[in-house]
């Protein structure tokens, strides 16, 4: 089955995106489109791709599935489209802004058979899927700690802080997908704190550039997750699980920024600069399997649900930042 594709947002991510669809066997056109016609239209004769001037063009261009990377607040108008289309979508985190509009997204397509694969893109890592697999195969015994890593080599822009959802739902949701994914259990309480050492800006929008949070699953395991926006080595993002037989780590190799102080302990090589040189092969195989999705031959493998759960910790996160205590999951649950 050939299949005509639509995407909706030509920012950074969405435009890599269209470059990784335009490759992928199965795909016979890749359509764009953006509320910056302009953009839309560069980024189309850039790839050499199709452009149509609205969302509603783009329905009746005859796509098979939809890709959406516009902007959080436009996320739930496209994928409820979508949806009332019959046309399968892949929606880049978060799935709302808030809670409650995620929860409406979710009610209404619970009523509909058309398929929602919400990206979390660190469910296709390699090294990631290696952990799970160690986990749930048993090599690593039971398992007593986590210790997951996502450090930014440089902060985003000022004008972007304020509609980020904060560093828990805009950077953290990312670990506290995988926790969930690799572990196969859920969160049961949280415990955050931040500081701000650098931008003013983060603090004018009630954000934070680095934060420390401690999990509690609901086997008793325990989680620890560090952020920042300030990672000068270069992009670190890892995850360690820790078991009584053994551990393994996602995301170490001779690109992780970390300099040994030991003699003869070396330095990284290249240190990845940012999250989509990191994970290429991840979102590729993120979008081969959301076209398998959409021709009906698998199974979803992270719904609206999944994204639901996560955005839970991120919640109480933030609750548990501002209030200074620890916050149960129960507590934010709707």
């Amino acid at each position: 089955m050939t299949m005509r594709v639509g995407l909706a947002g030509t920012g950074r991510i969405g435009t890599a995106h269209a470059r990784t669809l335009k490759e992928l066997p199965g795909v016979g056109a890749v359509v764009l489109t953006d509320v910056d016609g302009a953009r839309a239209r560069a980024t189309a004769a850039e790839l050499g791709v199709d452009v149509a001037p609205d969302l509603d063009a783009l329905f009746a261009a005859g796509i098979d599935a939809l890709v959406v990377t516009s902007a959080t607040d436009s996320h739930p108008a496209l994928i409820i489209a979508a949806v009332d289309h019959g046309v399968p979508v892949f929606c880049e985190k978060p799935v709302a802004a808030d809670i409650d509009g995620t929860l409406a997204v979710l009610r209404h397509v619970e009523r509909s058979p058309v398929p929602v694969q919400i990206g979390f893109q660190r469910r296709f890592d390699a090294g990631y899927r290696a952990a799970r697999a160690a986990l749930t195969g048993g090599e690593l015994g039971w398992v007593h700690s986590l210790r997951a890593t996502t450090l930014d080599p440089a902060p985003p822009p000022a004008d972007y802080l304020p509609r980020s959802g904060g560093i828990f739902r805009d950077c953290g949701v990312h670990d506290f997908d995988s926790i969930r994914w690799v572990t196969g259990r859920e969160v049961t309480e949280v415990f955050a704190t931040g500081a701000n050492r650098g931008d003013a800006a983060f603090t004018a929008a009630g954000d934070v550039d680095t934060a420390a949070i401690l999990l509690t699953l609901d086997d008793g395991t325990l989680a620890t997750v560090s952020l920042s926006r300030y990672n000068g080595a270069g992009y670190d993002v890892r995850l360690e699980v820790l078991g009584s037989r053994g551990n393994i780590v996602a995301g170490l190799d001779d690109r992780t920024p970390l300099r040994s102080a030991e003699p003869g302990g070396g330095s990284p090589q290249r240190p990845y600069p940012g999250f989509l040189d990191r994970f290429a092969a991840a979102y590729a195989a993120e979008l081969r399997t959301f076209l398998a999705v959409a021709a009906g031959e698998r199974a979803n493998p992270c719904g609206p649900a999944d994204a639901l759960e996560a955005f839970y910790i991120a919640e109480a996160c933030e609750r548990s930042r501002r209030e200074h205590r620890a916050v149960p999951i129960a507590e934010v649950r709707r």
